[in-house]
């Protein structure tokens, strides 16, 4: 025990010493030739109880090295870190273990003062104090504030293997400590997600899809990581997303974040949604998207947007059974549209694609059943009525009961039939633009 504790006592000492800044790559062996021996003797016993393994045999000479040589080489700072993180991480006492990640973390400090490289040896340091202490009562707003120091010196530099652990201890501090604002949090969202677009982009540039691939799965673990902290429906989106998507709407991956979260909260209907969601589209097509789309804009009567995305589906359909239900939503355009014959022409589209989707047939069956006042010449109501029966079989066709008992309903009556010299179970033209062959039959 006082052994550990000398040994951090002349860590700091040193640390706090005010020695000028020098780079050491290259061997800085002591003046003195007696001083010298001694410390090469040093450097290979404490690298070879190193390379055995034998980490608790290795301190002592390391620690030497370290007071009495500080400036002899990189070398000692990075053996030295991992000798103490060994002893650390195989020391089961407490105390001892934080002395020794102590001593761990002012050896990164050392480096910093005798070798310089601030910005990577603080992104190391940050590292080994995520490693203990990221959870360890007390150490957590310290172990934040080393990775907030890390990515302010290496910006979009900072070790990969840094991101994910930095959201983990935003959210330990967030939710154990409680001593971070919501927009506290949305900074270092924002930072991460900027400096993962920024990997990325580099990644792309040097063909490297491996990378890519990864940085896009972390971009969905940091989102996932931020809405256990954060309450993101869609008010947060609006208040906290909008505005930066509006600045710059070509941001695909925000875009996805305000497609995904609004999603999530059910409000398809709010135009940022919408923005969101084409600007995506714009350069990712996608079926789905299209389709969600076209939905959205038939919901608010915007039949020409709708239209068109139902379209780029059609194209972009995967299979017989998708392309056929967007002709079912084109076809209810151009039935709300009031182009009955058109309607119809693409309800047969869809079953072309895909025979067995029988809402077809009850669409068309709409479109017969709401044509009696285009059709009737009011000569005579059984001929009125043939748009019924010819509703009938559409409904019949599509296995609807409910809507072939109210087409039924409107048969003629025997008594009109019989009027205009018709008889039952006889073959009848529909006319108009129907332009249907059906059978005689009556309500009664």
């Amino acid at each position: 025990m006082r052994k550990i504790v000398l040994s951090v006592a002349f860590l700091f000492v040193l640390a706090s010493s005010g020695i000028s800044l020098a780079q050491c790559k290259e061997w800085k062996w002591p003046a003195e030739p007696e001083q010298k021996a001694k410390a090469e003797e040093k450097v290979s016993l404490y690298d070879d109880y190193r390379k055995n393994g034998e980490f608790a045999k290795a301190k002592p000479h390391l620690d030497w090295l370290l007071k009495n040589t500080p400036d002899l080489n990189t070398s000692i700072y990075i053996n030295g870190a991992e000798i103490y993180d060994k002893l650390a991480a195989a020391d089961k006492d407490p105390v001892h273990k934080n002395i020794l990640v102590d001593s761990l973390l002012l050896l990164h400090d050392l480096r910093i003062k005798y070798c310089g490289e601030e910005a990577s040896v603080t992104n190391r340091k940050a590292l080994m104090a995520v490693k203990y202490w990221a959870n360890e009562n007390g150490k957590e707003a310290y172990t934040l504030g080393l990775l907030d120091q890390a990515f302010k010196l290496s910006g979009n530099n900072i070790l990969d293997g840094t991101l994910i652990p930095y959201m983990q201890a935003v959210k330990i501090n967030k939710l154990k400590l409680k001593n971070l604002t919501d927009e506290q949090v949305m900074e270092r969202y924002d930072l991460v997600q900027n400096t993962l677009d920024a990997k990325i982009k580099v990644a792309l540039s040097q063909g490297k899809q491996d990378q890519v691939t990864r940085y896009r799965t972390w971009k969905d673990d940091v989102d996932k990581i931020l809405v256990t902290m954060v309450k993101v429906d869609c008010d947060f989106v609006r208040n906290n997303l909008g505005p930066k998507f509006k600045q710059n709407p070509s941001d695909i991956g925000l875009a996805k974040k305000i497609f995904s979260f609004m999603l999530q909260d059910k409000c398809t209907d709010d135009p940022l949604w919408l923005q969101a969601a084409e600007e995506i589209h714009k350069v990712e097509k996608d079926f789905g998207l299209a389709k969600n789309l076209g939905i959205r804009y038939l919901a608010n009567e915007n039949y020409s947007k709708a239209q068109g995305y139902f379209k780029e589906a059609v194209e972009l359909a995967p299979t017989n059974a998708d392309k056929a239900d967007i002709y079912i939503y084109l076809g209810a355009i151009e039935a709300k549209n009031g182009s009955k014959a058109s309607a119809r022409e693409i309800y047969r589209q869809a079953l072309a694609a895909d025979p067995s989707k029988k809402e077809a047939y009850e669409k068309i069956g709409d479109l017969y059943y709401q044509s009696f006042n285009d059709c009737a010449k009011k000569e005579n109501l059984a001929d009125d009525r043939l748009v019924y029966l010819a509703a009938y079989d559409m409904y019949q066709r599509a296995g609807e009961s409910k809507k072939m008992n109210m087409a039924k309903d409107q048969f003629p009556s025997k008594e009109e039939i019989f009027l205009v010299n018709y008889s039952a179970g006889q073959s009848i033209r529909v006319g108009c633009w129907i332009n249907e062959t059906t059978t005689i039959r009556t309500r009664d």
